[in-house]
C-alpha cells in the first residue's frame, strides 16, 4: 500500500511538471483568445481538450494509486482549476520525494564511507558520538519527510474531491433521494413481511384449528352413542391434542419469524445459536463482536443470518451453512456461506427484502451464486 503511494506521489509529481508546461501553454491562448475574441468568453478548443484528457489522466491515477475513485461528469473550466490547483501539490511531491532520495544517497555514502572502507567523509571521523548524532538526525528527518508525503497524498485527494467531486447541493440532493427511495423501500418490506406473516397464519395455524374445532365437534357427537361412541370420542379427543401441538408448534414458528425474545434479552449471538439448532442443515457460527451492537443492527444481522440459513436448508440442496458475524465499534460484518448448487436470485423476494432491510440502516448488500454454488452472502452494516 504505501509503495502504490509513494508510486503515485512520484507520477504524479511528473504529470505536475508536464501539466505545468500546460497551464503555460493555456495562459497564453487563453491571453489571445480575450484579446482578439471581440468581448466573446470563450475557451479555446486545444486548451479544453489538454486540460479535459490530463484531468482524465489524474483521475484514473488517483484511483490506480491513491484509492480516490471520482466518477463524476466536468467541464474545461473545471478541469483548469483542478490542474492549477494540483500543480503546486504534485510539485510539492516531487521536492519531498527528491530529498528523500537524497537523504538515502547521504545515508549509504556515509555507511559505505564510515564501516566498510574506514574512510573519513570530509575529515568527520567515525566516533560513536557522531555516528549517533547522524542516526537520530536522519530517523528525524525521515519521520518529516513521511510526515510530508503523507500530507501531500492527502492534499491530492482534498484538492480532486473539492474540485472533481459533487457539489455539497448535489451531495445533499443525492442524500434526500437516496432516503426517499429506502423509506420507499422499509415500507415495501413491512408490507411483504405482513403479507408473510398472513400467509404463515392461514396456510398453517389458521387451517390446524379448523381441523382440531372439527374433531372436538365429532368427538361431542360421538359421545352421544353410548359405550361404542365413547370409546370413538376419546380417539378423537387424542387427535385434537395432537393437532392443538402440532398448531401450538406453529404459532410458535411463526412468532419466532416474526421477532425471536432472545434478541431483547440475550443478544443477537444468543438468537443465531437459535437459528443453527432450528435449523435443517448444520450451522457453523463463528461470532466475533466486542459489547452489544445497536438494536436496529442486531435485528438487521440477525434476519439476514435468517433468511439466508432458510433459503440454503429450503432451495440450495446445500450440507453445512457458515455463518461469520464480526465486527467492530463502528461496522458490522456478516456472511453466510453454503456449499449449495448456487444460482440464488439476489431480486428474489426473500433477498430482495434484506436488501432493503440493510439499505435502510446505510449498509451494503451483496449475493454471490454462481452456478454450481457456492452461495455467500455479505451485508455490511454501519452502527455509528
Amino acid at each position: 500500500m504505501a509503495g502504490r503511494v509513494v508510486a503515485g506521489l512520484l507520477l504524479g509529481a511528473v504529470s505536475a511538471g508536464l501539466e505545468l508546461i500546460l497551464l503555460a501553454f493555456a495562459a497564453l491562448l487563453l491571453a489571445y483568445s480575450l484579446a482578439f475574441s471581440r468581448g466573446r468568453r470563450t475557451v479555446p478548443a486545444a486548451v479544453a481538450d489538454g486540460a479535459e484528457f490530463a484531468t482524465e489522466l489524474e483521475r484514473r491515477r488517483l484511483r490506480a494509486f491513491l484509492g480516490e475513485d471520482l466518477a463524476v461528469r466536468y467541464g474545461p473550466l473545471r478541469a483548469l482549476a483542478y490542474l492549477v490547483l494540483r500543480v503546486p501539490v504534485g510539485l510539492l511531491g516531487g521536492v519531498i520525494l527528491l530529498l528523500v532520495a537524497y537523504g538515502a544517497a547521504v545515508a549509504v555514502r556515509l555507511a559505505v564511507g564510515w564501516w566498510i572502507t574506514g574512510d573519513h567523509l570530509d575529515g568527520i571521523p567515525p566516533h560513536w558520538w557522531i555516528v549517533l548524532y547522524t542516526a537520530v538526525a536522519g530517523v528525524v528527518l525521515l519521520f518529516l519527510a513521511v510526515q510530508g508525503l503523507v500530507g501531500v497524498a492527502a492534499l491530492e485527494r482534498a484538492v480532486a474531491r473539492r474540485c472533481l467531486g459533487p457539489s455539497p447541493l448535489v451531495e445533499y440532493e443525492r442524500r434526500i433521494a437516496q432516503l426517499s427511495v429506502t423509506r420507499a423501500q422499509v415500507v415495501d418490506a413491512v408490507d411483504d413481511e405482513r403479507r408473510r406473516i398472513e400467509r404463515d397464519l392461514h396456510d398453517g395455524v389458521q387451517q390446524r384449528l379448523v381441523a382440531l374445532g372439527m374433531l372436538i365437534g365429532r368427538a361431542r357427537r360421538a359421545g352421544d352413542h353410548g359405550a361404542g361412541g365413547h370409546e370413538r370420542a376419546a380417539e378423537l379427543l387424542r387427535q385434537a391434542h395432537e393437532e392443538a401441538q402440532r398448531a401450538l408448534a406453529d404459532l410458535r414458528e411463526v412468532t419466532w419469524r416474526v421477532y425471536p425474545a432472545a434478541l431483547d434479552g440475550e443478544g443477537l449471538h444468543a438468537a443465531l445459536e437459535t437459528v443453527a439448532e432450528r435449523s435443517a442443515v448444520p450451522v457453523t457460527i463463528d461470532y466475533d463482536v466486542p459489547g452489544r451492537p445497536p438494536h436496529a443492527v442486531e435485528t438487521a444481522a440477525y434476519f439476514v443470518v435468517c433468511e439466508a440459513v432458510t433459503n440454503a436448508a429450503k432451495h440450495s440442496g446445500a450440507v453445512t451453512v457458515r455463518v461469520g458475524v464480526k465486527g467492530s465499534g463502528t461496522m458490522i460484518g456478516v456472511r453466510i456461506e453454503d456449499d449449495g448448487a448456487g444460482g440464488a436470485d439476489p431480486g428474489g423476494g426473500g433477498l430482495a427484502g434484506l436488501a432493503r432491510r440493510v439499505a435502510a440502516l446505510d449498509g451494503t448488500f451483496a449475493v454471490h451464486s454462481p452456478a454450481g454454488g457456492p452461495t455467500v452472502i455479505i451485508a455490511e452494516l454501519p452502527c455509528g
